[in-house]
């Protein structure tokens, strides 16, 4: 008996072996391994996860195909991960084929309890609804009234406030946690109309800031852990679970006395719009039909969108600036070129209002950097989508039913046969015209331009953020603008330690304003 189990056992694991040389020689990329497929390289390279993709990708072309899970009837399927940075395949899954890559089950799982049936966890009609719904309400001009009153107030009455007493007390700040901070009011403010003052001079702590922190970084590890594992710890209360729980009931009690504020608000002034955030305007278009819970989630996929994603951003352009002097200056050439021909050569002048739109329009340089930040450093590294049907991609690859494909958008920007050799450098002009390039123009006043350094004071804490889209470069330059206003005099920018290893993924190393 001994014998004869002994030598099923072989068998299988002959099989087994056969099974898996057999399944691994068509993959390329990260090596696999009996069982846990590429896991173990994953999780050795979490570190630096987004250069390690870039490394394998690079090596095969921009597409390869990987196994999580080396088991029979899973390693073809479920647990085949298609990774990409080729243009052509990109256009395919975001464009072309669109219909056939939604999020997939595995997305929405994870994320229902947070975003709900939100925009950015769903699929089909739903997510069409909801686009086409924020799309008509939220238009160019409502958009940039909105963005006007509430960034500008915002830099003005808090932003610069801050800097200039740091300037006054001789401090450093963490530029990078205030700019998570203005971003998370202004997009609190376009949701749903609530100014949360997580800017305001003491920094103070934000129940609901921080609930949405703790609830996302939840929601982010069930992705690290099979199905079954999480749901599980769910259900006995284990973990970070518990913090999710807990971070949602106060979510949820925060943004239903908002929306019960709201609909007593529209009620009693008849339908005349009072507000003009995202909610209200979902609100009223049609509040009998939408749902508290709905509500609710339609608020926390925008702030979800727009929070990290665009302080993020910044924290990257700036970061890139401080390294790259010569793109400063060509900066602050063009606005001062600008601002000449709009307000005079008075300087005084300048700093009385912010920048408007069309002064805004005029800075191409300016938006040709932030182009550049976010394709070395995009606000969303990776994402993924599932595969609803088998599809060949323009690469030449076989995508199966079932299986998921990742396309890294980390890795376009660092591939040489689409950027060129130059490609890991930090270069503005490539998104100019020969017209457009920077000339030598007006220029600040020298002790407006160069200031006395200063010692870089200690690195602030990571700040990671969950996956999430990338915001428009627009988005971002709206953000940047009332930044025109002039800065504590005696101060500049420095960086902090200087060492490429120490930078995180997914934010820029300590960036301060000192």
């Amino acid at each position: 008996m001994e014998a004869s189990t002994a030598l099923m056992v072989l068998s299988a694991i002959a099989a087994y072996l056969i099974w898996f040389t057999v399944v691994t020689r068509s993959l390329k990329g990260p090596r696999v391994w009996p069982l846990v497929g590429s896991l173990p390289g994953l999780i050795h390279h979490a570190n630096r996860m987004h250069d390690w993709i870039a490394d394998n990708l690079r090596a095969c072309g921009g597409t390869y195909q990987t196994c999580i899970c080396a088991l029979p009837f899973l390693a073809r399927k479920q647990c085949l991960v298609t990774v990409t940075c080729d243009p052509k395949n990109l256009e395919h899954i975001l464009k072309l084929r669109f219909d056939n890559y939604p999020k997939g089950p595995t997305w929405q799982t994870v994320f229902h309890d947070l975003l709900g049936e939100g925009i950015f966890n769903s699929d089909g009609d739903t997510w069409l609804f909801q686009r086409k719904t924020a799309a008509l309400e939220f238009t160019t001009r409502t958009l940039r009234q909105a963005m006007a009153r509430w960034v500008n107030r915002a830099i003005k009455n808090r932003f610069c406030p801050i800097l200039a007493a740091a300037e006054r007390e001789n401090k450093a700040v963490d530029l990078q946690d205030l700019l998570l901070r203005l971003t998370f009011d202004n997009i609190c403010g376009l949701a749903f109309g609530q100014d949360p003052q997580t800017l305001a001079v003491d920094l103070p702590d934000n129940a609901f800031a921080i609930s949405f922190d703790r609830a996302t970084e939840a929601t982010l590890k069930r992705f690290i852990l099979p199905e079954i594992i999480w749901k599980l710890k769910r259900c006995l209360r284990l973990g970070m679970e518990v913090s999710l729980t807990q971070s949602l009931k106060h979510i949820d009690h925060y943004l239903s006395n908002i929306i019960e504020t709201r609909k007593l608000e529209l009620l009693n002034a008849g339908g005349a719009t009072l507000h003009d955030d995202l909610l209200s305007r979902f609100m009223k278009k049609k509040a009998e039909s939408y749902s508290n819970q709905f509500l609710q989630h339609v608020a926390l996929n925008f702030i979800l969108a727009g929070r990290d994603t665009s302080s993020v951003a910044l924290s990257w352009f700036f970061w890139l600036c401080i390294k790259n002097p010569r793109v400063q200056e060509n900066i602050l050439a063009e606005l001062c070129t600008v601002l000449i021909s709009t307000r005079g050569t008075d300087v005084s002048t300048w700093l009385e209002d912010p920048l408007v739109f069309e002064e805004v329009d005029r800075l191409v340089y300016l938006k040709a950097a932030l182009s550049e930040t976010l394709r070395l450093y995009p606000s969303v590294p990776e994402d993924s989508k599932y595969v609803v049907n088998d599809d060949v991609l323009p690469s030449g690859t076989f995508v199966p039913a079932g299986s998921a494909v990742t396309y890294s958008i980390y890795s376009v920007g660092r591939m040489k046969f689409i950027w060129g050799e130059d490609c890991l450098e930090f270069k503005p002009e490539r998104w100019l015209s020969r017209k457009a390039l920077p000339r030598q123009g007006p220029r600040l006043p020298s002790d407006e331009v160069h200031r006395r350094r200063r010692p870089p004071p200690p690195p602030p804490r990571p700040r990671p953020g969950p996956p999430r889209r990338a915001e428009d470069v627009p988005h971002a330059l709206h953000e940047v603008r009332p930044q025109g206003e002039r800065p504590p005099q005696g101060s500049h920018l420095a960086a902090g330690k200087d060492n490429k290893q120490q930078l995180p993924t997914l934010s820029p190393s300590s960036i301060f304003f000192a």
